[in-house]
């Protein structure tokens, strides 16, 4: 089992998947035998997520997901818990993303999760990035396009 922390940027309107956000990543975790783990996602703008990448990557642009380790432990009534990381995800870039990728928000919004969650698990694609009409090379993209696929039925937008 997993705990997954969903929140909101301040000034922003709740989206009513934010459940099904949790839901979902819940789900590819145990697929990935992820366990233990505590994750949380900040759903945010580009401005908010542009500080981010400015801040931590000294590059001053908007970007769709942000990833950052943390694997901190700690225990509880619970168990012991890894505290994986936190996940950043620009809603505004996900709509262009979607558009670029000529695909519907809920399947974007699958592929960002997939690929924080990825990241948080010690996973990275140095330069390469996804390209619409290309395969991935590098193992972290192609892992991630193979759980987008066996996955692609999950709706978390409805």
């Amino acid at each position: 089992m997993n705990r997954i922390l969903i929140s909101i940027m301040d000034g922003l309107r709740a989206p009513d998947w934010l459940k099904r956000a949790e839901d979902y990543l819940k789900l590819v975790s145990s697929r990935l035998n992820y366990d233990n783990e505590e994750i949380s996602v900040l759903f945010c703008n580009d401005e908010y997520i542009r500080e981010l990448n400015k801040n931590y990557r000294n590059i001053d642009a908007p970007t769709d997901v942000l990833s950052f380790e943390n694997d901190e432990e700690y225990e509880d009534e619970e168990g012991k818990w890894k505290c994986a990381g936190d996940i950043a995800v620009s809603l505004d870039m996900l709509k262009v993303n979607a558009e670029y990728f000529d695909i519907d928000v809920n399947t974007e919004l699958k592929r960002l999760l997939l690929h924080g969650l990825l990241h948080l698990n010690g996973m990275d694609h140095g330069e390469e990035h996804i390209a619409a009409g290309k395969e991935p090379e590098c193992e972290m993209l192609k892992l991630q396009e193979k759980l987008l696929d066996e996955f692609k039925d999950e709706k978390i937008i409805i």
